[in-house]
Parts: structure tokens; sequence; C-alpha cells
């Protein structure tokens, strides 16, 4: 794609869409780290369910240490891998309440430090709660970046590198919103919904469904 089909891109989907949200639920920041880092080889339907009581009742990385990782565990035993995901998350909340007073940081440097945690759900957290131009490239936008010829690479860094460089103002915040949304209910995986993409004549996709099976 060239820089001005680019810019296109993103120019439709924001008119589309001009306020993109993750769809995860939170209400503060270390509750956004918690569900992303429970949403890893997971739904985001599937966390909030699993969610909305266990934040009812945790709203702090300490309320968390007070649960332990048993309380934890029953709270999100409908989402894979939950064993291994409590034991990282009752981790991380003891390292923000030893070194962090119990607050969320704001550097990457700092966030891929606690168990858990990468690159990934590092850059939701200074997005969605920080307002910082990160791109987290997940399956839907590494797909994307392939499949549209915006960003091609072979790994997930590949492709955030070349976002990094490619996605221009104003779009820059916001842009792995769109993309995320327009993955995970247009351009979808196994057949893209080509024939309702309000982007289709701007993709470089050259097996375009553009008839309605």
């Amino acid at each position: 794609m060239t820089k001005d089909q680019i810019f296109e891109f993103f120019r439709r989907l924001a008119e589309d869409n001009p306020s993109p949200q993750t769809e995860l639920e939170y209400g503060n920041a270390y509750q956004l780290l918690v569900a992303v880092a429970l949403s890893a080889q997971a739904t985001d339907i599937g966390v909030n369910k699993a969610t909305r009581a266990l934040f009812a009742k945790v709203e702090t990385p300490q309320q968390m240490l007070d649960l332990g990782e048993d309380g934890l565990k029953a709270h999100i035993k409908t989402i894979g891998l939950f064993n291994s995901k409590a034991k990282n998350v009752i981790a991380l909340s003891q390292i923000l309440v030893d070194e962090h007073g119990g607050e969320v940081p704001d550097t990457r440097e700092a966030l891929v430090k606690l168990p858990g945690v990468g690159r990934k759900t590092a850059n939701v957290v200074l997005n969605c709660w920080f307002g910082q131009e990160t791109f987290a490239v997940d399956t839907h936008i590494f797909r994307l970046g392939n499949r549209t010829g915006m960003a091609k690479g072979k790994t997930p860094d590949h492709v955030e590198a070349k976002l990094e460089k490619r996605v221009p103002q104003p779009f820059r915040r916001d842009s792995h919103h769109w993309m995320i949304l327009h993955g995970r209910y247009v351009c979808k995986a196994r057949t893209p919904e080509c024939w309702r993409c309000k982007v289709a004549d701007l993709c470089s996709f050259k097996k375009k469904v553009l008839e309605k099976k």
C-alpha cells in the first residue's frame, strides 16, 4: 500500500468509528493490565464474562493479593491457561505493590518486566490508559498488516516496526483499535468479507471475496 492509500484506509475507518475502544471491560489501569494479561489466547468476550465479578471485588494489586491465587482461579477458571495466568497476575500484583507503590508504570521497559506481560500487553496498556502511540500487534493486526500490504512482516515485531514507520497522523494513537475491530468483524481470518469492506479498493489482497457465500 502507498502512503496515500494508508492515509485513506484509516480516514475511512475513522469516519465510520471516530472513537474506537478496546472491547475489554475495566475501570482503572490495574484492571486493564489484568484483563489484557488474561486475554492471551482467549476472547475479549470470555475475559469480560470472567472479570465482571472479579473486578467488582478487586480494584487494586493489594486487593488481588488479599484475594489470593486460589480465589483468583475461582473467578477465571473459564479462561484458557487460567492456572498459569493466575500465578502471573498474583506475581505481577506483588511487584506493583513492592516496587511501584501499587501503581501501574507508564513505560514499556517497566511493564514487560512484570510476569505474564509481553510487548503486546504493554503496548495495549500504554495506548488505552496512557494515550501513547503504540501498536499492539495481535493476530488480527498481524493478519491485516500482511494481507492488505500495509505492513508485511514475518513476526509481530516486524509488523509493529512497519506500522511504526508507515501509519500517519492523526491516526497513530487509535490505529491499532481500528485494525483489530476491522480484522475481528470484517477482514476475518478464514473468509474476509470484502463485499462489505469500506477499504477493499485500497487493499492489495489478491484473493478478494467479493460475493457473499
